[in-house]
């Protein structure tokens, strides 16, 4: 990548792996089977970008600016979002793996995460007021101190949230997914 501006740019099957990327803003991109994985975004904008069936593998993404990002069908573990900047952060995933990932002391309001495998992901202290967890495995999520209020879990699964250590005021739950509230008191439910 050459220039330090890309505007309405499309990017099909780029090879970045292992590379450092700096001061690159991306603003109407669309990235198409990417390679981007232990790669280093640094101090990069993107800004109403769409990645589809791109590798993100432990990349590294210090004080990059996401402002409505989108992510489809992408391989995403290990990436720790909370680098970020804060500023505008707004992203979207559908159909991804974000196993391993972080987002703590992000805020994720109305965040979408729609079909995503999210095993081990670190929601500490976060900010994801009315997002949704649309038939998304959250396996090992850490859920702590984190604010959840409106939430919509109805079609997730595989999660534990203790309602004492987080605000879950008006988040739903379906009545399958109740065992993930009370998973703390080792309770059986039948």
């Amino acid at each position: 990548m050459e220039k330090l501006i890309y505007e309405d740019h499309t990017f099909i099957n780029l090879a970045f792996a292992e590379m450092e990327t700096k001061n690159r803003e991306f603003e109407n991109c669309l990235f198409k089977n990417c390679d981007f994985s232990n790669g280093i975004f640094l101090s990069s904008k993107f800004m109403d970008c769409i990645f589809t069936n791109c590798n993100f593998s432990l990349c590294k993404l210090p004080h990059c600016q996401m402002n409505n990002v989108s992510f489809k069908d992408c391989k995403i573990l290990g990436v720790n979002f909370s680098k970020c900047l804060d500023f505008l952060f707004e992203v979207k995933f559908e159909d991804c793996s974000l196993d391993y990932c972080s987002f703590t002391r992000k805020k994720l309001p109305k965040t979408q995460f729609i079909k995503c495998s999210m095993r081990h992901v670190d929601f500490f202290e976060s900010d994801l007021s009315k997002s949704s967890f649309s038939e998304t495995d959250l396996t090992n999520a850490i859920f702590n101190n984190t604010i959840l209020k409106e939430v919509d879990f109805t079609t997730a699964s595989n999660y534990s949230i203790d309602p004492e250590r987080n605000t879950i005021k008006k988040a739903k739950f379906s009545l399958l997914g109740i065992e993930g509230l009370l998973h703390k008191y080792d309770i059986k439910i039948e």
